[in-house]
């Protein structure tokens, strides 16, 4: 089992300025959001917990907020596939 990791991302285009979710062995551990709204974002923190970042990136990706080209969920889904492609990269490196 690896040690758990702690993802700081800021997101774009959205009211949420602070997205910080805890990762361990491909799976959301714990998730906080700073701004936006906050019971529908208690609500995804909820749902997402113990899930496959995966599984999240395929759920969640390209939903949008009225009129905005992306939305919290979506930047979620952004926020982990950054984090994945990162690991995957270092693992290169190494």
């Amino acid at each position: 089992m690896s040690k758990p990791e702690v993802i700081q991302y800021k997101p774009q285009g959205v009211c949420c300025q602070v997205m910080q979710v805890a990762v361990q062995d491909g799976k959301v551990l714990d998730a906080d959001f700073y701004g936006g709204c906050h019971g529908n974002l208690q609500g995804i923190r909820s749902l997402i917990k113990g899930m496959d970042i995966e599984e999240i990136i395929d759920k969640l990706g390209g939903i949008k907020c009225g009129s905005k080209a992306t939305s919290c969920p979506d930047q979620l889904a952004k926020c982990l596939l950054e984090y994945k492609q990162n690991k995957k990269a270092a693992a290169v490196e190494n």
